[in-house]
């Protein structure tokens, strides 16, 4: 299927998937179903927590909630349709559609990667100078930082979205992916990728290192104020507000920092689709569970929301 331009190029796009065995596409799905499920149902108790109980009407709180909303916006941008083509031979998606899922999870993981060196800045004022916390971190500031995420996603997937859509696909159209990812679908151009990969380039700068970079000083901050507390108690109390975020930070940024960096079309397929996996399916499943086991109060409002499911249901 082609439409007509200077030359034919393609109309659609076959993805190749994980395995072309039935059994264990069958498999994969219930294991993929499952995993979605958790992430549904854990980011939205979470989100629900946090909207419910008094106690969780702080800025770390609310960066949490938005965090949770962006797991369940990104995994949902591509889990649904690889659900689908578990179940399917024909595993294939129009140009159109192929661009406006490759723009909305775009947007949603770029978001996420900003809002994490948006979260890492939170705990470094509380930390660093709980003094003027509720000054500096007012409602006000927590949304401006939240909206700056939100924009620098937007634009980062339009502007890769558009250099993506000028390529010419000119006849092989098999995908070796699960869903259309900026590094698969480039690959597949007859047209010159340097403006791509540039553009890759500085995304991968401006939305996966500067971040990061904010990461890593708030955390430098944040241990050297911690390790000044003389009451060894005190010092687990400051790090343990930390730790959950610190690792979600290492599961997101570690695994797209793998993938983006070096966006060379010698990297190997299969791990970019292993790695694409991974922070768009596995680490929004885990993201709630890291917050809520290691968290007192989230656990505690959790606990508070089941107490009223099982009276209720009584």
């Amino acid at each position: 299927m082609t439409r007509q331009t200077n030359q034919s190029v393609v109309e659609e796009f076959i993805f190749v998937g994980f395995s072309r065995e039935q059994r264990t596409n069958q498999y994969l799905f219930v294991i993929v179903l499952c995993m979605y499920l958790i992430t549904l149902v854990g980011n939205s108790l979470i989100i629900i927590a946090i909207h419910i109980d008094a106690r969780l009407s702080t800025p770390m709180y609310f960066f949490l909630g938005n965090l949770s909303f962006l797991d369940i916006c990104f995994t949902s941008s591509v889990v649904p349709q690889l659900l689908v083509h578990f179940l399917t031979s024909h595993k294939t998606i129009s140009f159109s559609r192929c661009m406006t899922q490759l723009c909305i999870s775009l947007t949603f993981g770029s978001t996420e990667f900003i809002l994490l060196a948006a979260m890492a800045y939170d705990r470094y004022v509380a930390i660093c100078s709980p003094l003027h916390y509720e000054v500096i971190m007012r409602k006000k500031v927590c949304i401006q930082l939240v909206l700056a995420s939100w924009t620098g996603g937007f634009f980062n997937a339009m502007i890769q979205t558009g250099f993506t859509m000028r390529l010419e696909f000119c006849s092989f159209n098999t995908i070796n992916h699960f869903a259309c990812e900026v590094l698969a679908v480039i690959k597949l151009a007859c047209s010159d990728l340097f403006v791509n990969e540039i553009s890759l380039m500085v995304a991968g700068f401006i939305i996966l290192l500067i971040p990061c970079i904010v990461v890593m000083l708030s955390y430098v901050y944040i241990i050297h104020a911690i390790l000044a507390i003389h009451s060894s108690q005190g010092r687990y109390k400051a790090f343990s507000t930390c730790t959950s975020h610190l690792m979600v930070v290492t599961l997101c940024y570690g695994t797209a920092a793998f993938a983006y960096m070096n966006p060379k079309t010698s990297n190997s397929l299969n791990q970019d689709k292993i790695l694409a996996f991974f922070y768009a399916v596995v680490t929004p499943m885990f993201n709630p569970l890291i917050y809520s086991l290691r968290n007192k109060e989230v656990k505690g409002a959790l606990s508070k929301i089941a107490g009223k499911c099982i009276s209720g249901g009584n």
